[in-house]
């Protein structure tokens, strides 16, 4: 074999399968690296999965026929000799590149990913975190551990399952489809509403690995050659390119989509042992040398390419990109070589050392996860320049220990969050995500006026009443659910008979303009009427403004006051955690350039928000509303500023942070109790 990696010569060993693992560990990095034409290559995900189900369950039905049971000692032996000396290796090397490079609340998610991935939850950890505010996956060096940590999965279930069914034997395999239809289903279903949960977890992809599972056992029953039929394999092949190719991520994924990747890979696997062009291509040297590598190719490569461009801030070109490759792959080569297969083939080593020895790395791995997470990151790490920066990437967590989702109800599948003391609530805060930017400062202000308020809020979701949006940062789903919870708002006034003041929160620059500015440019919305036919010539400012006006008139139904906060300025150029790296990486090699300014000039930024503001300056004039502005405290005589005394008020370019929120909350006096001030004039 190339470079020095044996090649497996064990009885009944099938070097195209090798192949199959490296078109599936090849297309993942491909399409992780940014390469041309593969935009869908993260579906080898998929075909790792069923190639594991083949294997395992063949390998697991086999013992089972042959000796009516299964060792599960025996099993769990063999799993941990192949896959945790690498992964171990693989955890130590990425943790300690990490402690230069990640910031502190990075490092900090760093050892929560550290010990979920250790104890194989890392799926159910990284779908509970993917929300509006969630780390970028390209800043998640341990991501990648997520299809482990379901395989992992998949090994627990699936010995128990053949243990627990083993004494029905008629029952047993009609049950293995039973479960694996049934995923199917799921996964089909939950994936236009839920694709996240459905791409994360294993209930909703144990449908794959199942669908291996079953082709490995149907062969062994009917005492398969796996060689007739080469077409099919060649059929199949070009189901597994087509996907790699055509397929894109997003909220279809995976769904009805990942139907073409799996039966590709079990045409592929069905019909291996044919001699056709396609699988002597699969038998080829180099097409087996990724083969072999493939577990520690994909072990690696993550914490490569997230490592590498953000200390690059991003790979500024193919030969680049092509570069850090070379490195996953060279990486890959040594573990291998040097951890991977002796450990693997290592005859000295007794079973009891085995799991002895990853009994005693999972405890390091959590204890350094653990001190990670308490430490909060080891913040002393950069000097003092970072540090206003750092401070304000870490000042984003809110208290939401108050919030509840209702099940039924007015507010039935909203999320609600009193403020201020127990009570009916007097004031109702309607708004997006800069409600939750500002929902401290809120709260402490409710707080001190002994006014007891509720918060509702939906992230990119304007809080006017008539409208629906079409958002390039939401799921169809998500924009559907926006439109409801307006109506919903709206409807649910009448069961708050306490409410007398209503304010509403928004990014309505963004809403006006229907684009973002600066590091977020890229994101785009579309408002348009809740119903009835679109006036093509009626623009989305002028919408929106038709909207304000009939959402200020209807709350004015049901309360006495309504105000709106004016959105504060947008800082284009400027994102905490970019400025934090920026500053603190800045003595490292290879650093890349990272364009970030904690400054705006008024005369730049004054226009994009003008438009927003015109959504309800005519009824601030005429005191139809109460206006609050924040800009004469965030900006000065020309420029508006990020950071105030030191601090950083700003989390990105739109949002402020906890510190902002609490040193603007007079700014609400006037829709709160006078008594408010009398109690800061106190402090």
């Amino acid at each position: 074999m190339p470079f020095g990696i044996p090649q497996n010569t064990a009885p009944g060993y099938r070097p195209e399968i090798d192949g199959l693992r490296a078109i599936a560990v090849l297309s993942v990095v491909f399409y992780h690296f940014g390469i041309p034409g593969f935009g869908g290559g993260f579906v080898g995900v998929d075909v790792f999965f069923v190639i594991s189900g083949f294997l395992i369950g063949g390998i697991l039905w086999e013992e089972y026929k042959t000796t009516g049971s299964i060792l599960l000692r025996r099993f769990y032996i063999r799993r941990f000799r192949r896959l945790a000396p690498a992964f171990f290796v693989m955890a130590l090397g990425t943790t300690a590149l990490a402690w230069y490079i990640l910031l502190p609340f990075e490092f900090r998610e760093y050892g929560k990913a550290l010990i979920a991935s250790t104890v194989y939850l890392s799926n159910v950890l990284f779908y509970r975190g993917a929300g509006y505010f969630d780390t970028a996956s390209e800043e998640k060096p341990l991501l990648h551990t997520w299809s482990l940590s379901v395989e992992e999965q998949f090994y627990i279930f699936l010995p128990l399952a053949l243990l627990l069914l083993a004494r029905w034997p008629r029952v047993l395999l009609p049950v293995l489809v039973l479960i694996g239809v049934g995923s199917l289903a799921l996964c089909i279903w939950v994936t236009p509403s839920q694709p996240t949960a459905a791409f994360y977890l294993f209930p909703f992809r144990a449908w794959e690995l199942l669908a291996g599972v079953l082709l490995a056992i149907w062969g062994q029953e009917r005492g398969r050659t796996w060689a007739r039929f080469g077409w099919l394999s060649i059929l199949g092949l070009a189901m597994i390119a087509a996907s790699v190719v055509l397929i894109r991520p997003g909220p279809q994924f995976p769904g009805v989509v990942a139907l073409a990747p799996v039966i590709g890979t079990l045409l592929v696997l069905g019909h291996s042992g044919a001699r056709d062009g396609i699988n002597d291509l699969l038998r080829s040297r180099v097409a087996v040398f990724f083969g072999l590598i493939s577990y520690s190719l994909y072990l690696w490569h993550w914490p490569v390419f997230t490592l590498s461009s953000y200390l690059r801030d991003g790979h500024t070109s193919l030969p680049e990109a092509l570069a850090w490759m070379a490195v996953s792959v060279g990486l890959a080569w040594l573990s291998c070589r040097v951890i991977e297969n002796p450990i693997r083939h290592a005859r000295f080593l007794p079973g009891w050392s085995v799991l002895g020895g990853a009994a005693i790395a999972s405890v390091c791995l959590l204890a350094i996860g653990g001190l990670l997470y308490q430490r909060d990151g080891l913040p002393d790490r950069f000097g003092p320049g970072a540090a206003p920066h750092i401070r304000a990437s870490a000042d984003f967590l809110q208290d939401w220990s108050r919030c509840t989702t209702p099940t039924s109800g007015p507010h039935a599948g909203l999320e609600i969050c009193p403020i201020g003391p127990d009570g009916p609530p007097e004031m109702l805060v309607w708004g997006d995500s800069h409600v939750r930017a500002m929902k401290e400062g809120l709260d402490l202000a409710s707080h001190e006026a002994g006014k007891p308020g509720l918060i509702i809020w939906r992230a990119g979701c304007p809080p006017l009443i008539g409208l629906r949006k079409i958002e390039s940062a939401a799921t169809p789903y998500q924009d559907f659910e926006c439109e409801n919870a307006t109506l919903q708002v709206k409807q649910s006034l009448t069961s708050l008979p306490t409410v007398d003041t209503v304010l509403l929160v928004g990014r309505w620059a963004y809403y006006a303009t229907g684009t973002g500015t600066g590091l977020d440019l890229e994101n785009t919305i579309q408002i348009l009427p809740a119903s009835g036919a679109v006036d093509l010539n009626l623009g989305q400012e002028m919408l929106l403004q038709r909207a304000a006006r009939a959402t200020v008139s209807s709350l004015l139904d049901h309360v006495g006051h309504v105000a709106v906060l004016r959105q504060p300025p947008e800082i284009p150029n400027y994102d905490s955690r970019i400025a934090a790296r920026a500053v603190a990486h800045q003595a490292l090699p290879l650093t890349g350039a990272y364009a970030v300014s904690p400054k705006a000039p008024l005369q730049q930024i004054a226009p994009r928000a003008a438009r927003g503001d015109a959504l309800f300056v005519d009824m601030a004039e005429q005191g139809v509303i109460t206006w609050i502005d924040p800009w004469p405290r965030l900006c000065g005589d020309t420029t508006c500023n990020a950071l105030h005394a030191g601090t950083g008020f700003y989390f990105d370019n739109n949002h402020l942070t906890n510190s902002a929120a609490l040193a603007l909350r007079d700014l609400f006096d006037p829709i709160f109790d006078r008594r408010a001030v009398a109690l800061r004039v106190g402090e």
